[in-house]
């Protein structure tokens, strides 16, 4: 066993055994994520939440700090649940190779080979879309979700980490932004995280690429840590049936999983709610 995690201790995961925290992260199987982190926010502790169960809930925010720190409903979530201290965050997460969990995709299904369906994925992305992209309502202390309409596919890939999207994009107004003010908007875009000055939020969220060929995973699912997304071949639609077309690159498990539950923590310990 290495030396770095042998003193580690191993608790039951039940609230009582960890009177000691103030918040705890959970990665939990949807199987059990619902009951337990339930349990631990009834016991007035904070938990910061990879697992689906609560997701959509109507009084759980779901954050990616870099882009919807402003969904700050905790004080109704408090309220509901008449809690001090404790609260309830997930994240959106989507996945290459490495969401799958372990043992994963069998080798000799993936390998020289492209599977065209996720099940629940596509549509996971629209409905966790719909309520990232929303406004907090203060007559319900919810989230209103937007109603952009969203047509998405999801495939499995032989990438370990990176999730690649390919976004063709139409604006409701029109005339439509410039390239060069869409590039622009891009390259200036400010999250909360980075203005909070969270420790883990990137120097710049969105890094845009202009070469043709990027972003790739193997090359950019990197940057800035993993925390930033990568932007290529921002460009207008040809065929004009979209206004603009382009690539987005991010790394799964870290903005997509276990560092925006790190992030979305000390975002809560900043402002002092937790």
């Amino acid at each position: 066993m290495p030396a770095r995690i042998a003193d580690m201790i191993v608790r039951n995961c039940d609230p009582g055994e960890f009177t000691d925290c103030d918040v705890v992260f959970s990665g939990l199987d949807s199987s059990v994520a619902g009951d337990v982190e339930t349990a631990f926010l009834q016991a007035d502790i904070a938990v910061f939440s990879n697992a689906k169960n609560h997701k959509l809930a109507p009084v759980v925010p779901l954050v990616i700090p870099t882009v919807n720190l402003a969904h700050n409903i905790i004080p109704a979530q408090r309220q509901q649940y008449n809690l001090k201290k404790g609260l309830l965050i997930c994240i959106s997460n989507c996945a290459a190779l490495s969401g799958a969990g372990y043992p994963g995709i069998s080798s000799i299904d993936i390998m020289d080979n492209v599977i065209p369906f996720i099940s629940g994925e596509e549509d996971k992305i629209q409905a966790e879309a719909f309520k990232i992209l929303g406004t907090v309502e203060q007559s319900s202390a919810g989230i209103a979700n937007q109603s952009v309409p969203i047509s998405n596919a999801c495939n499995r890939v032989p990438v370990l980490d990176g999730h690649l999207v390919c976004v063709s994009l139409k604006f409701a107004q029109q005339p439509p932004l410039s390239v060069d003010e869409v590039r622009a908007a891009l390259k200036e875009y400010q999250s909360e995280a980075q203005t909070l000055g969270c420790y883990s939020a990137p120097k710049q969220a969105i890094l845009v690429r202009d070469e043709s060929d990027r972003p790739q995973p193997r090359l950019d699912r990197d940057a800035e840590g993993g925390y930033a997304v990568t932007v290529g071949r921002v460009r207008q639609d040809p065929s004009g049936i979209f206004d603009y077309q382009f690539v987005v690159l991010s790394h799964n498990t870290i903005l997509g999983a276990a560092g925006a539950s790190v992030m979305n923590a000390e975002a809560a310990i900043i402002p002092g709610y937790q």
